[in-house]
């Protein structure tokens, strides 16, 4: 059995995770309800590609601007908060595993339990251990992911009106195993990026934290090498956007996954096909030599624009809410 401090850091790392994930899914919710649906859209998402395939008008998203007016204007101003419930219910649960296993390895890593301790562990070791972490949350929180996808990629009028109606036709279409459709591009991509995402911000507090103790010996101030909320804020908008850059063409064969044989309605243009991929390789494939290499990032400027503030907003509610917790609990 734990010590009662090793439980006490369980709980205080499990609820800073579940508070920050949160916070960060439901304030970047908007941008990833547009991600979505350019993810899952067959058809080209941007009008200079329409016209160079000669196939005006046959796309429903064309573009960012049109895609944000179009969806507030069929859908409202819920419209962008569509799929809310699951990917909460996804995320706390997947941010709070995160960051529990996160801090279990870097203890085991460094030897310590203090976070201040964790700065000082090897570069290469943040990038594993945010990658063992980010596929321990992935697993324990992936039909959230599921169905928050489904939800979210469905316009006016719903194919499901609400999350129960999509688990059960799930399960009445693909068995219990389709609410892991998907998780195998998933687990390649999430190693990779929860790796980047951790690992880049490790180094990039250390290089913030080096850059203070530099500007408080030339000024030969009394100031810490601690870092502000505005350079924590810079340090995981910078980790989000880079791992978000490299690992996307992964999120889109993920997304085709998830939706595959599903309904959707015509005026949303094709659906993904039952079987229409025969694994991630094939899907890689069919999507570059179909859509090109732009079809394997559609999305990526609302997912890029989204990427940089969630992940700025997680880390800095982690933070401010484990040290919080801390203050009470200690």
């Amino acid at each position: 059995m734990e010590e009662p401090g090793q439980l006490k850091r369980a709980l205080i790392d499990a609820t800073a995770g579940a508070i920050s994930g949160g916070i960060s899914r439901t304030v970047t919710s908007p941008l990833d309800v547009i991600k979505i649906r350019f993810q899952v859209q067959l058809e080209p998402t941007s009008s200079w590609a329409l016209l160079r395939r000669d196939l005006p008008g046959s796309s429903k998203y064309t573009g960012m601007f049109q895609a944000t007016k179009d969806i507030f204007r069929e859908e409202g101003l819920p419209g962008f908060w569509r799929g809310n419930v699951p990917a909460l219910l996804m995320v706390m649960p997947y941010t709070a595993i995160q960051f529990v296993v996160l801090h279990k390895l870097k203890t085991f890593a460094s030897g310590s339990s203090k976070s201040a301790d964790h700065i000082n562990i090897s570069p290469y070791l943040s990038y594993i251990s945010g990658a063992l972490a980010g596929c321990a949350a992935t697993v324990g929180s992936y039909p959230f992911d599921l169905l928050r996808t489904i939800l979210a990629s469905q316009g006016e009028p719903k194919v499901y009106p609400n999350m129960r109606s999509a688990f059960f036709d799930i399960i009445r279409t693909r068995g219990f195993k389709g609410l892991y459709a998907g998780l195998s591009p998933t687990l390649v991509e999430i190693i990779p990026y929860a790796g980047l995402q951790f690992g880049t911000y490790d180094t990039f507090k250390r290089w913030t934290m080096s850059w203070n103790r530099l500007r408080s010996s030339n000024t030969s101030s009394t100031m810490d090498d601690s870092l502000s909320s505005f350079q924590l804020f810079i340090c995981g908008l910078a980790a989000g956007t880079c791992a978000k850059l490299v690992c996307h063409p992964l999120d889109v064969v993920k997304k085709r996954f998830q939706i595959e044989g599903l309904q959707r309605h015509p005026k949303y243009g094709a659906r993904v096909e039952h079987h229409a991929y025969m694994n991630m390789f094939d899907a890689l494939r069919r999507i570059l030599q179909l859509e090109g290499w732009h079809g394997l990032y559609k999305g990526i400027v609302p997912s890029t624009i989204k990427a940089a503030p969630a992940g700025a907003v997680t880390f800095v509610a982690y933070e401010f809410t484990s040290d919080w917790l801390e203050s009470i609990l200690t």
